[in-house]
């Protein structure tokens, strides 16, 4: 029984650390309301020959649950998750390998400042980039994106994106849901 409760306590505590050191995660984990899961999934708009990046997934309720739609609705949609949390990723490796349109999820353990967006969205004629971070962060991320991916389409929850306001379309739930789309 001692045994169990060290081995509890060494996991409680490592599971603190990644969550603690913004080496591990610099945006902290805050899911997204589940009452505003139906409006976010709509505000994707999900089409065929689409692919939806979802920055920093988390857990992955959004974009599994979008996956999910697209397969009801017989949609070759494409997910990326994009996760740094070691933890966060595990979870998304689990809950995506007991998902049933799991051929059309992909998740990658990566910096959402550092990795080449370009190489990641190669050749995708539809393009959606879904946001649930930080006001801080949320404009560099942006223009990074911007820079790599002209075209891209971003949807964001809770946080406007104040560079983009001029093509801004809000729809309300529990909490807002931005929508910009760049030609």
């Amino acid at each position: 029984m001692i045994i169990f409760a060290s081995l509890i306590i060494v996991i409680l505590f490592i599971a603190i650390i990644i969550f603690s050191f913004p080496q591990f995660s610099p945006i902290p984990y805050f899911p997204s309301n589940g009452k505003d899961i139906p409006m976010i999934i709509e505000g994707l708009n999900l089409t065929n020959n689409q692919t939806i990046v979802d920055l920093g997934a988390g857990d992955g309720v959004v974009i599994l649950k979008a996956a999910i739609e697209a397969k009801e609705k017989k949609l070759n949609t494409q997910f990326i998750a994009l996760e740094l949390n070691p933890i966060l990723i595990l979870i998304l490796h689990l809950r995506r390998f007991l998902h049933p349109n799991r051929k059309n999820i992909k998740i990658n353990w990566g910096d959402m400042f550092k990795i080449d967006y370009q190489r990641l969205t190669f050749d995708v004629p539809r393009l959606t980039f879904y946001l649930y971070i930080s006001p801080w962060f949320i404009e560099k991320v942006v223009q990074k994106i911007r820079k790599e991916v002209p075209s891209a389409r971003f949807v964001s929850y809770y946080y406007p994106i104040k560079s983009l306001k001029h093509k801004e379309k809000k729809v309300t739930g529990v909490h807002s849901l931005y929508s910009y789309k760049i030609s």
